[in-house]
């Protein structure tokens, strides 16, 4: 049955499929319920009893061994919407959100796409087309010269000419990569030569595409991204900024919103530049633009992910809109039901993501079983997960086992409350960066809003991970910690006699046991 909300929408649908797995997947189907919608997930065999799984209203298996077999096959994706009678699919974020050939195919079927027209993913997921329609548009682009490089090694004069034009330090990057895949900075000369072929091959691992193209690289610089939501009807708003600027080789560790050193000019101005970059493609539904704001308060083009973001709950805490939503609402044909006046801010968010990885090993992934997964609670904490006590950590899937998200009156306050949530987080069984994040959440670099994209990278990585912790013996403390509440319980012990006498938090017993554990 239509939810009542869409009664009349030019493109109404009951059931959604959600194109994806893991703790987005969870998060789009809990929407889809909040909604009235029902929720169809798809599974591989090694997800059969996920969380995803659990969350939705149905099921349905994709056979397989191989991510090309199922999450990536989009025949198989779009035969599981019909048979499960789902009239729209949800893409998620990764895997196949980002492919135009898909928005494609879903429509082709007869099937509502949530997210923008394929159009708009073909030109902004090209980086030298989307730098070149922002240069149309009137939106600032980094200082630099358009040139693509492609993968043979014949061109590598055009590479260097090219190079020496832009000026050093400089950045490579893969005309069809994200998540910092096929990026290189090159500092001097001698580099070019490595460094191109490096990236060209990790591009054409990642994207079977190893066309680079070269950049200025601007050092000292934010990464401040702008939320927009766009309807079919023309209306396109923002919601504001991200700072996603501590990171390490690209990749993001926390998130928050607003950013620290945006101005409400530099918003304002900002945010304008957004709307315009999302109009210049005819932009629907949820994206988001990023770019880099220099020491001087300029701020340039980065790129535009065409698709929900990892870190877009701290948009939806300081602004009240859920966003998946309004993705719904969107994809149904209806209008915003927002104007740009409605947006403001309240309070300020974070965003931590905790991987199961070894931080004093260089952040390589960890695999094993979470033999405790305990999540904090409590005022302004939110934590989006896809797995549960029990579960696997497998080399198979990306390692991030959840996002925890914090909202305070103030930055300070959301700062601490950060670590206070990380410090309540039992995660047993697998190596995480839950240390490494305690300690970035409470350095002196981080609390005062000073984080530029090249902190941690021009740092020893090391001298903010905690030493290894024996996982075996963590594990075997938390079993310990278990049998002595529950021994106490049936001998009538009160809460009391289990709480921590530094933090006043009751009836957890592997606190008092692992204080001297990280």
């Amino acid at each position: 049955m239509i939810p009542e909300w869409m009664v009349g929408a030019p493109r109404s649908f009951d059931t959604v499929l959600v194109a994806n797995r893991g703790e987005i997947a969870v998060r789009v189907l809990r929407a889809a319920s909040e909604s009235g919608l029902r929720g169809v997930a798809l599974f591989s065999d090694s997800d059969a009893g996920s969380l995803h799984v659990e969350t939705a209203d149905e099921a349905v298996h994709l056979p397989g061994a191989s991510l090309a077999e199922t999450y990536l096959n989009a025949e198989a994706i779009i035969e599981a919407a019909r048979s499960s009678g789902a009239q729209a699919i949800h893409p998620g974020f990764g895997f196949l959100s980002e492919r135009a050939d898909f928005a494609n195919a879903v429509k082709a079927a007869g099937l509502i796409w949530i997210g923008p027209p394929a159009g708009a993913i073909e030109t902004m997921g090209d980086k030298i087309s989307a730098r070149r329609r922002m240069i149309e548009s009137g939106v600032p682009v980094i200082p630099g010269e358009e040139i693509a490089i492609s993968e043979s090694v014949d061109h590598l004069g055009a590479l260097a000419a090219a190079a020496a034009r832009v000026g050093y330090p400089l950045l490579l990057k893969a005309s069809a990569g994200g998540g910092g895949k096929g990026m290189r900075a090159v500092h001097e000369p001698k580099m070019l030569r490595t460094e191109y072929e490096a990236a060209a091959r990790e591009a054409t691992a990642a994207f079977g595409d190893g066309t680079v193209y070269v950049e200025r690289l601007l050092t000292g610089a934010r990464h401040v991204e702008i939320q927009v939501m766009a309807d079919s009807l023309g209306n396109c708003i923002h919601l504001n900024e991200r700072d996603c600027s501590l990171q390490r080789r690209h990749q993001k560790v926390i998130e928050e919103a607003p950013s620290p050193a945006v101005t409400p000019a530099i918003r304002s101005a900002m945010g304008e530049a957004a709307v315009q970059a999302a109009k210049a493609v005819d932009y629907e539904g949820a994206g988001t633009v990023e770019f880099l704001l220099s020491e001087r308060g300029e701020f340039f083009f980065l790129e535009m992910n065409t698709r929900l973001q990892v870190e877009h709950p701290v948009t939806e805490m300081i602004t009240g809109v859920d966003l998946v939503q309004k993705q719904f609402e969107v994809a149904a044909g209806m209008s915003l039901g927002l104007t740009q006046s409605d947006i403001g801010i309240t309070g300020h968010a974070m965003e931590a993501r905790i991987y199961a990885e070894n931080p004093s090993k260089g952040f390589l992934p960890a695999i094993g079983d979470l033999a405790m997964w305990r999540e904090p609670a409590g005022p302004g904490i939110r934590v989006d997960t896809g797995v549960r006590e029990g579960d696997s950590v497998t080399v198979e899937f990306d390692p991030m086992l959840a996002k925890l998200i914090v909202h305070a009156p103030t930055r300070t306050a959301a700062a601490r409350r950060l670590d206070n949530a990380l410090a309540n987080l039992r995660a047993l069984g697998v190596t995480t960066n839950i240390g490494f994040l305690r300690q970035m959440a409470q350095h002196p670099d981080f609390t005062s809003g000073g984080i530029t994209t090249d902190y941690l990278d021009s740092r020893n990585i090391a001298d903010f991970a905690e030493p290894e912790t024996n996982p075996a013996m963590l594990v075997a403390i938390a079993a310990a910690a278990s049998r002595l509440g529950l021994d106490r319980a049936g001998a009538g012990g009160s809460s009391q006699s289990t709480t921590d006498e530094h933090t006043g938090h009751a009836g957890d017993p592997f606190r008092t046991l692992s204080r001297s554990f990280p």
